[in-house]
């Protein structure tokens, strides 16, 4: 009797043990490992609430635009995330073209508009966001100046060596201020204005969003930023004016994807799907995130991302996309030397 009490004792542990690993297992499948270009505040807003609504946990990374692609094309036969998330439209399209990403038309997405979706479903838009001028104040006000209201202004000798803005190598918001001024000027005119414009910058930043605290904090005079890192500055109470070039600006969309050989691709397609719903992009208002839905039927109550009086110019996503590598080399070949 006594030896199979013992056996009976050995079989239960066994079971048990059994069990706890297949639970830890399933724990361990249970995670989602993903890029994003997003802050650690935004970010942590979007993925906390998916963890919260389904459980799944993940393993998030934040990096400029341009080092996300980088590390893309180094991990390409060894992915290490699943999804890229709020990375601009064009560099999707450029890594597609490298074999980067997986289609994947996510649930939830009808109603986001064909303008900010890709057709074969590369990647899908959650978040409009323009370029724009971010300038301090008493910067302005000590050198009898008015903010800027032409991509012109900025050539003004007053900004000599004060400027800070992002390098198109490393930033998606520097890249996108590069295709701002090829979309208002031509691509010849752009390149000769990035020439000099250079004259009046202190610093290319690795980030978009690098030269913004310089610039509230005094360091600097001004710069050119997205929307949405220019408001967080404003918001945090810095003594800045946000203006746009009367010649116009583009729009950035940011997006999200699958990666291409994924470890986990249903984690990452729950993920998409959730992330395409009104539900994700309610979050934007609920957690201060400055950035415009791309679902028209998720409300915008901050005015200043009411951009309906600024001049948004065309952009034609692919050709951006397809020629980013050809027009960042440009600009190091024409500008930086």
């Amino acid at each position: 009797m006594k030896r199979c009490g013992w056996w009976s004792t050995v079989v239960i542990f066994a079971l048990l043990s059994l069990f706890f690993v297949a639970d830890f297992a399933h724990a361990e499948k249970e995670q989602l490992n993903a890029y994003t270009i997003w802050s650690e505040r935004y970010a942590n807003a979007i993925f906390t609430a998916f963890t919260k609504d389904t459980g799944i946990k993940v393993n998030w990374m934040r990096f400029s635009s341009g080092e996300v692609q980088a590390r893309l094309e180094a991990e390409k036969n060894n992915p290490q995330v699943d999804v890229v998330f709020g990375n601009m439209a064009e560099a999707f399209v450029d890594g597609v073209q490298k074999g980067l990403f997986d289609p994947y038309k996510p649930k939830g997405a009808e109603n986001i508009p064909d303008a900010f979706k890709d057709p074969k479903g590369y990647w899908t838009g959650v978040a409009i966001d323009p370029i724009c001028f971010m300038f301090n104040i008493k910067f302005l006000k000590d050198h009898n100046l008015n903010p800027p209201m032409s991509w012109q202004d900025l050539l003004n000798p007053a900004y000599k060596g004060q400027l800070q803005m992002a390098d198109p190598r490393t930033s998606g918001t520097g890249m996108y201020r590069l295709l701002s001024v090829i979309q208002a000027m031509g691509e010849d005119e752009a390149y000769k204005y990035e020439k000099a414009l250079s004259q009046n910058v202190q610093v290319y930043t690795k980030s978009g969003a690098g030269g913004a605290l310089p610039i509230a904090r005094g360091q600097a005079a001004g710069g050119i930023f997205f929307l949405v890192d220019a408001l967080e500055m404003q918001k945090k109470g810095y003594n800045v004016t946000i203006s746009y070039p009367k010649e116009g600006v583009v729009a950035g969309i940011e997006a999200m994807g699958l990666v291409k050989g994924a470890k986990h691709p249903d984690l990452a397609k729950k993920f998409l799907d959730w992330a395409s719903t009104e539900r994700m992009q309610k979050l934007y208002e609920e957690n201060d995130i400055n950035l415009i839905p791309s679902n028209p039927n998720v409300p915008v109550f901050d005015p200043a991302l009411d951009i309906s009086k600024i001049k948004v110019l065309p952009l034609d996503v692919e050709w951006a996309g397809k020629n980013r590598d050809r027009l960042v080399e440009r600009w190091i070949n024409e500008v930086l030397q």
